[in-house]
C-alpha cells in the first residue's frame, strides 16, 4: 500500500495515478472521500482542523481496505500532513503502508496551485497546509521525493526505492 502525501499542489493525484497504472493497482484520491462540509470549508478558504479530518480518515481507511481486497494493494493520494494522521492511517489499513512525501518549494507549489482550474482547494490554503505539515521522520516508513522534476522521473525514483527495498 502506497500513500502519496504532501501539501496541496505537490502532485499527489498525478503521481499516484501514474504509479497505480504502472503497477496495475487501484488509485484512490482522498479528496473524493471528504464529507461535503469539508469541501465547503476548503472551497470558502477555511482550513480544516483535526476534528474535520478524523471522520475523513475513518472513511478513507475503510475505502482503501475495500479497494485493496482484490489486488492486495492500492495507491492513494492523501495529504497525510501530520504524523498522527499517518499513524492513524497505518493502524487502520490492513497492510503495511509506504508514505511517499512529495516535497517542493513554496514558490513552486504556489505556482502550480495558481494554474489549477476546477479544484475546490484555493491557493490561499497553501500557508495553512505548510504550517500543518510534519515532515516524515526516520522511524516512519516513508521516502521524500522532490517535485521539481517530471512525473515520470518521480515515479522512477519511487520504483527504484521499491526495487532496492525488496
Amino acid at each position: 500500500m502506497i500513500i502519496v502525501m504532501g501539501v496541496c499542489g505537490c502532485g499527489k493525484s498525478s503521481v499516484g495515478e501514474a504509479l497505480a497504472e504502472r503497477h496495475g493497482l487501484p488509485f484512490l484520491d482522498a479528496d473524493d472521500y471528504h464529507p461535503k462540509a469539508n469541501v465547503e470549508k476548503m472551497s470558502n478558504g477555511v482550513a480544516l482542523q483535526d476534528e474535520d479530518r478524523w471522520p475523513w480518515f475513518k472513511i478513507l481507511s475503510k475505502a482503501i481496505n475495500e479497494k485493496s481486497t482484490d489486488t492486495g494493494s492500492s495507491v492513494c493520494g492523501c495529504s497525510a500532513l501530520k504524523r498522527s494522521y499517518r499513524r492513524y492511517l497505518s493502524e487502520h489499513i490492513d497492510r503495511p503502508v509506504l508514505y511517499v512525501h512529495l516535497h517542493g518549494s513554496k514558490e513552486l507549489l504556489f505556482e502550480r496551485l495558481s494554474a489549477r482550474k476546477d479544484h475546490y482547494m484555493p491557493s490561499s490554503l497553501l500557508e495553512s497546509q505548510l504550517a500543518t505539515l510534519e515532515q516524515p521522520q526516520s522511524d516512519e516508513n516513508a521516502i521524500v521525493v522532490s517535485i521539481d522534476q517530471s512525473i515520470a522521473n518521480i515515479v522512477s525514483q519511487i520504483e527504484t526505492y521499491l526495487t532496492t527495498r525488496s
